[in-house]
């Protein structure tokens, strides 16, 4: 790993290990769990981590082996069902009460010293989430890395089916704990079969012939409604709402959960709780391969202060953001940044006839940055057309880039994308001067449909002096529509720090579509996952129409 990742901390210590300790969970159930420690006499804090995902490579090399080397016990433990564990894994309803039953077997351990901390990525955050819920007294830190607290919300944006997120969630939870040989086989099974699993129709089950009988992902793609009463009790974002244990997040621009990363920071701040953002140029899984060296030493600097008392590793700022387009860190109080005690400002950009944006001179706050769902109709008489695309549903808008669990993520060039009949651009002029954005980005959409059921996806992009469209952020909204009257609707594109160079130019890019990242809209009104028969859409954008932009608080 040092070899790998340069800049690594020499170890303090050299590690034991303890493998195949027996914890019982809640019902009794063995939790099979690995116990790593310094190999010198004294007391030290111990780290819990759960996976369902093993506790082979990586996790034991990278968080056994490395926290261990730096002076903390940590104890890694297989979820239930999963690497040896015994009972049926369950996406959310045991990890509180097993995390619970953890603590109660630690308490009994001669080496644990009553100071406890939780760190890991991905759902190895939604197992920390879980904890906090009811946080034990001996939990003094938590680390979340690109973490999940909200299962829904990686399978869905506006009940329209992440559908490459659930295969790949299906095939790390299914497969990964196996071991390296059974989680590769998947893979490649998944790759081949790729396309044929996402054009299929019906969707429902297509999965079967790379991934095998996945239960629990049967059930997911059959509750697109977040209000679902399968759904009850998935969502942890209350764990923050009355948090008191020193919180750090850390998060990538073009993580797949940056803006569950996001919400929970807002949370734990409105709480009065102590925490820390960190967002790097990552990916999902890029933050814990190429960025690792910075998310571990600003995870071990956060355990260090709490749990050791050792405060000097950490940054003065609550805050530390990578800005795209500049390739340099900037430290801020807050996110998102405030000036003079207020956020900062929005412009709007507003789409032309002839392909353009123009950048408003007054700044219109045009709603809040909710997402969509069932479109609005619009007041007076009625917004005017300026462009419209055919979505033909047998024939996506191909995803290109952007915030996925894949290794396709994050920039990527969209400039064939962008040549499709299927997605309309506009391009503002060359910037004068530079122009910084931090903070969230949304649009305001004025749109009608033919069949009264379409998806909108709308991106940002930057366009360099060779004509590259690299994607900045996005999002999605699922729309009905009635009539053929325009109606509004604002769709969340998360949030960035970024900044367009003088020279370069802002696009707004929207279509109706972005597969396979989300399942195809049939234009019938019935589920994407059961629809047999496809209807090509017309969508037409109206006046009314706006790019949402925030402005940094730093000079540009």
């Amino acid at each position: 790993m040092r070899a790998i990742w340069r800049g690594l901390p020499d170890k303090r210590h050299d590690v034991g290990w303890e493998p195949g300790l027996v914890v019982p969970a809640a019902d009794g159930s063995p939790l099979v769990t690995d116990h790593y420690f310094p190999r010198t006499p004294g007391d030290f804090p111990t780290l819990l981590v759960r996976s369902p995902y093993g506790r082979g490579l990586p996790w034991s090399p990278m968080y056994g082996m490395l926290f261990a080397e730096q002076g903390f016990h940590v104890v890694l433990q297989s979820c239930r069902g999963t690497g040896g564990s015994g009972g049926t894994f369950d996406l959310w309803r045991n990890e509180a009460a097993d995390g619970l039953a953890t603590m109660s077997w630690l308490r009994r351990q001669p080496w644990f010293d009553g100071t406890l901390g939780t760190i890991g990525p991905s759902y190895l955050g939604y197992v920390q989430w879980a904890l906090a819920l009811d946080p034990p007294p001996e939990l003094k830190a938590m680390v979340v890395q690109v973490g999940l607290h909200d299962p829904y919300a990686l399978f869905y944006a506006d009940g329209a089916l992440r559908l490459e997120n659930a295969l790949l969630v299906g095939l790390g939870m299914a497969y990964q704990h196996r071991g390296i040989a059974p989680f590769a086989g998947a893979t490649l099974r998944l790759q081949r079969r790729m396309r044929d699993i996402v054009t299929a129709r019906p969707l429902r089950g297509a999965y079967a012939s790379a991934l095998g009988d996945v239960p629990w992902l049967d059930d997911v793609m059959a509750h697109p409604d977040a209000g679902d009463p399968y759904w009850e009790g998935a969502s942890l974002a209350r764990a923050a709402e009355a948090l008191r244990v020193p919180t750090s997040l850390i998060t990538g621009r073009y993580d797949a959960l940056v803006d569950q990363t996001f919400e929970q920071y807002a949370r734990l701040r409105r709480a009065g709780c102590d925490t820390a953002l960190l967002v790097g140029p990552w990916t999902h899984t890029s933050a814990v391969q190429q960025g690792w060296p910075e998310v571990f030493a600003e995870s071990l600097a956060w355990l260090r202060a709490h749990l050791c008392g050792e405060p000097d590793g950490l940054r003065a700022t609550r805050v530390r953001v990578h800005v795209g387009g500049e390739d340099v860190w900037r430290d801020l109080d807050d996110w998102p940044p405030v000036s003079a005690g207020t956020a900062s400002p929005t412009t709007s950009w507003v789409p032309t006839a002839d392909g353009h944006l123009d950048r408003r001179a007054d700044a219109e706050h045009m709603g809040g940055t909710g997402s969509g769902g069932e479109a609005e109709p619009a007041d007076g008489p009625g917004p005017a057309p300026l462009a419209s695309l055919r979505y033909d549903p047998a024939d996506p808008t191909p995803s290109i880039g952007g915030p996925l669990l894949s290794r396709t993520a994050g920039p990527r060039d969209n400039s064939a994308l962008e040549g499709r009949e299927d997605v309309l651009t506009f391009t503002g002029p060359p910037l004068a001067e530079p122009l910084e954005l931090l903070g969230p980005v949304s649009a305001r959409l004025s749109v009608s449909t033919d069949t009264g059921y379409a998806d909108v996806f709308t991106r940002l992009c930057d366009v360099d002096a060779q004509g590259r469209s690299i994607n900045v952020c996005d999002g999605l909204a699922r729309l009905e529509t009635v009539g053929q009257a325009a109606s509004e609707v604002t769709v969340r594109m998360s949030s960035t720090a970024y900044r367009f160079p003088a020279g370069h130019r802002i696009r707004w890019q929207i279509s109706a579509g972005a597969h396979p990242r989300y399942a195809r809209n049939p234009g019938t009104g019935k589920s994407p996952v059961d629809a047999v028969d496809f209807t090509p859409i017309r969508v037409t954008l109206h006046t009314g129409s706006a790019l949402l932009l925030p402005h940094g608080c730093r000079a540009a």
